[in-house]
């Protein structure tokens, strides 16, 4: 049974106590890996407690350091007097494996270990073939890998990697979405809720860890100056930290500027290169870099076919857009002067992209009358005319079926702005667009999507038509 004290998390301890309780009689690899201060290390030391499993986090140290780190707890774990000292890490793994073979053991930060001794994961590819091809013999050793450096555990299982194929389980810890979000922080008000959202993401420990669990009351403005402006608090150097917590980041300045870059609205590699004065082809391996990092993801555009990119972490979005241009009045302690300064680009910059964001999570989630849809996007609708085109916040499309593919709905969203029935006709438009790009648009739904609300005239047309919606953000946490 999950301990009480771990919020949420339903799916991945399912997944974990699974894997721990399987009958298999042969070893098994679990690969867990998920950005920093997710809860990884809360829910894997839940496990080892429950379960009563080996638990060991790596530092970053020398191979020969971390060798007698090592060896220091696993006697403590098996009750030896002292320390085990090992010649190396071949003897290390394997007396681990044979003396704790029916518990779950688990390496956290295991990045480090790789980065003192690469050979580690050979080692333990040849362990893991050779008691799964020894069946019967006691080994049900449960072994679990964890780590933060999102490159790093992303490529233990692919390619030539020696691990590949050997994993039984491959779970992501991912933020919680905003409706969790929402309950972690204890947060009534939905617009609230999601301007903090829009700074902070669903990252749990930014609220038990760095704001001392205090939630902004009636003041967002006061609670952003003191817990997330001020010098002295853990959260002012976060978003920088995220950057150097990954080891295949060197040029910090360099991935910052592509970061910067997208969070103010460039989001094609052409345009992310233009704002950055570079050509395309330099910024290549940092956009995969930080992808592969889940700084950034990567979206389709399904209509024109490209590739949008969009910073994934809120808190880097609100560091770049409204920190980092102003980081020496910030470090002077100028917090307050700061963000009144700021306000309107915290709305446009920010919270904006981030509702939009929000919206096509609620349009991937939402029932279509019946219908799913498989991808969620903005998108161009483009016209027969020139200079016809219509920039679209939602596109939602149900599966290719052979047949032209069905437009669930087309949506707009907008923050702080009142919507009105020109909206609507706007949307109008934009599906007739669409529909002569080859899309089923006869059973499209119109969605407006408002932080600010609906006006007399349009919420009257949405009463009049079914297939009108109107989403608020009450809807958008129901």
């Amino acid at each position: 049974m999950k301990p009480a004290h771990v919020f949420d998390r339903d799916r991945e301890w399912a997944a974990l106590s699974d894997f721990a309780k399987a009958p298999d009689p042969e070893m098994r690899l679990a690969v867990v890996s998920g950005r920093r201060r997710q809860g990884k290390t809360f829910l894997l030391q839940a496990l080892a407690d429950v379960f009563g499993g080996f638990y060991f986090v790596a530092v970053e140290s020398t191979s020969a350091d971390a060798l007698r780190q090592f060896g220091t707890a696993v006697a403590a774990y098996l009750g030896v007097p002292g320390a085990l000292a090992f010649a190396n890490w071949d003897e290390a793994v394997t007396y681990l494996l044979d003396h704790c073979g029916d518990r779950p053991l688990v390496l956290d930060e295991f990045p480090y270990l790789v980065k003192a001794d690469p050979s580690i994961p050979s080692i333990l590819q040849r362990e893991i073939d050779t008691r799964v091809a020894h069946r019967g013999t006691g080994s049900r050793v449960r072994l679990v890998l964890a780590g933060s450096a999102m490159s790093v555990m992303g490529r233990l299982l692919a390619g030539q990697a020696p691990l590949r194929g050997r994993a039984s389980l491959d779970l992501v810890v991912q933020p919680f979405d905003h409706r969790l979000a929402r309950l972690f922080w204890g947060i009534e008000d939905p617009r609230l809720a999601l301007q903090v959202n829009a700074i902070v993401g669903g990252t749990p420990a930014y609220r038990t860890r760095f704001v001392g669990n205090e939630a902004p009351g009636d003041d967002l403005d006061d609670w952003v100056v003191r817990r997330v402006l001020s010098p002295d608090t853990p959260l002012f150097r976060e978003a920088r930290y995220l950057l150097t917590n990954e080891m295949e980041i060197r040029d910090e300045a360099l991935y910052h500027a592509v970061l910067g870059a997208i969070a103010a609205g460039n989001n094609t590699r052409g345009g992310i290169a233009g704002h950055m004065e570079r050509k395309a082809t330099d910024i290549a391996h940092p956009l995969a870099v930080l992808e592969d990092c889940q700084l950034i993801r990567k979206e389709a555009d399904p209509i024109r076919k490209r590739s949008l990119y969009r910073v994934a972490e809120p808190l880097v979005t609100f560091y770049e857009a409204i920190m980092r241009p102003a980081w020496s009045q910030l470090e002077r302690g100028w917090a307050d002067r700061v963000w009144r300064g700021s306000r309107a680009r915290f709305a446009s910059q920010v919270v904006g992209p981030h509702f939009e964001h929000v919206c096509r999570e609620f349009a991937l989630a939402h029932d279509w009358d019946g219908d799913f849809a498989t991808e969620v996007a903005a998108g161009v609708a483009t016209g027969g005319g020139r200079g016809q085109q219509i920039e679209v916040d939602v596109i939602a499309l149900a599966p290719q079926d052979g047949h032209p593919r069905r437009l669930l709905s087309v949506g707009e969203a907008k923050w702080s702005e009142v919507m009105n029935v020109g909206h609507l006709k706007r949307l109008e438009q934009a599906k007739d667009h669409l529909h002569t790009r080859g899309l089923d648009t006869r059973d499209t739904v119109l969605a407006l999507y408002s932080g600010a609300g609906f006006d007399a005239a349009l919420t009257d047309a949405a009463a009049r038509d079914s297939r009108v919606l109107l989403v608020d953000l009450p809807m958008l946490y129901a």
